[in-house]
């Protein structure tokens, strides 16, 4: 019983991830029927997560069916760190690193997922009250250097099965899937099956309510970057306070969610902006509340939302002695560099903020308090936790960061045609430099 492809969207070769399970075994086999797929180049793609003793059964099942097929395999094997998130979740992610490390520029990304897995994931969606993400899986996106293609979205998991009983393909059952354990396997198993006894056009009802969603979510997103571009600030990462709360409560949601996911942060949880909207929006203007998830934080400081990485401070016992010869790593993942391949004269001390610091800056004649410098150049407080000090041997404060340096020590730098650089954490477009 063959099924319908729908037409290829891109030009481009495509690249199939291959589990060896029942859906990317039929899905293989079916692109590798079409001499026209196979002209413009088809391979696969599996990756071995070692999460199973017998994981090394699946890549040879799919090695032995990409055999058999003439079709090129490569298999990745990834180690999966869990993160806080879930290990399901921490070996989506591996498993994606490894599909984007695989991808040409311009290939295509063929993933098996159908209309079951799209059922099912809008029930997850509606369950943890997501919003636009009641759209679920889109059949065509952006990914790595190339796209993404969903080619099954429209296609029943009946049908896949009859497809692989008339062409007798072999494939590889995952014991996990029969644990209830796991949110959707629950669904799988109880919840879908009794929708079906009840309204038999359930699966294919959920996926036409993820299409109609994604096309309001898609109309919306033109709007939501419109009025994002009136309240995001000169700084990507920070939001004004005043233009937002101009904005009506819905509204304000809404940006709120874009503005994190142009920052390339965590999605945020379903209730984050009743939280932030009660917590950061309603809070005093001299408060420094903030909302964290998943690694990430928004913050309230002064008239603005400061969003990016949730990053440890400076431990206020900190203090090491440094040439500038090689680069300095930072408890905190920060770097301090002496540019271009630059040594002091002394080995100068890092070190933390412990208070009551001064120096002298550039064309003055007096000492200015660090905390007041800091201020006047509006270096929010959690940035100010993290702050490495280069201070003389005798005491003397000669830089902060390189947000600040002291007169006579810019001085140094500029015959010697060097520079000091903080680099904050891995480069990341948060980063308030």
């Amino acid at each position: 019983m063959a099924f319908a492809l729908p037409p290829v969207p891109r030009d481009g070769p495509l690249l199939l991830a291959c589990s060896g399970g029942l859906d990317s075994t039929v899905l293989l086999h079916r692109l590798a029927g079409e001499p026209a797929l196979r002209a413009r180049g088809l391979r696969a793609v599996h990756v071995d997560h070692g999460l199973h003793p017998q994981s090394a059964a699946w890549a040879e099942a799919c090695a032995a069916n990409c055999r058999q097929l003439g079709i090129a395999l490569q298999v990745h094997r990834v180690s999966v760190v869990e993160t806080g998130q879930g290990l399901e979740a921490a070996a989506r992610a591996a498993r994606h690193a490894a599909f984007a490390q695989t991808l040409a520029p311009g290939e295509g990304l063929v993933t098996a997922h159908h209309r079951d897995d799209q059922a099912e994931t809008v029930l997850l969606r509606l369950l943890r009250g997501a919003g636009d993400g009641l759209a679920a899986m889109r059949p065509l996106r952006p990914f790595a250097n190339g796209w993404l293609w969903r080619p099954l979205l429209d296609v029943p998991r009946e049908a896949l099965q009859a497809y692989a009983r008339e062409h007798a393909l072999h494939w590889l059952e995952d014991p996990s899937n029969q644990s209830d354990r796991h949110d959707r396997n629950f669904l799988r198993h109880h919840v879908l099956p009794r929708l079906a006894q009840r309204w038999p056009q359930a699966g294919q009802a959920l996926a036409r309510s993820a299409h109609l969603l994604a096309q309001q979510a898609d109309l919306l997103a033109g709007e939501d970057q419109r009025r994002l571009a009136r309240v995001q600030g000169l700084d990507p990462a920070t939001l004004s306070l005043p233009a937002l709360l101009a904005e009506a409560p819905p509204w304000r949601a809404r940006l709120l969610r874009a503005w994190v996911a142009g920052l390339g942060l965590p999605p945020l949880p379903g209730d984050a902006p009743a939280t932030i909207e009660a917590e950061l929006l309603a809070a005093r203007d001299d408060a420094e509340a903030c909302f964290a998830w998943s690694g990430a934080v928004v913050r309230r400081w002064r008239d603005l939302l400061h969003a990016g990485p949730d990053r440890a401070p400076l431990a206020g016992d900190f203090s090491v002695r440094w040439s500038g010869l090689e680069p300095l790593a930072l408890p905190t993942g920060d770097l301090l560099r002496l540019e271009p391949g630059l040594a002091f004269d002394t080995p100068l001390r890092v070190h933390a903020r412990q208070g009551g610091e001064r120096l002298q800056l550039p064309g003055r004649d007096h000492h200015t308090t660090l905390k007041h410098a800091l201020q006047d150049l509006g270096v929010p407080p959690w940035e100010r936790a993290r702050l490495p000090l280069l201070s003389h041997p005798d005491g003397r404060l000669l830089a902060a960061g390189d947000l600040l340096v002291a007169g006579e020590f810019q001085h140094w730098l500029d015959t010697q045609g060097g520079r000091l650089r903080w680099v904050v954490g891995v480069e990341h477009p948060c980063a308030p430099r």
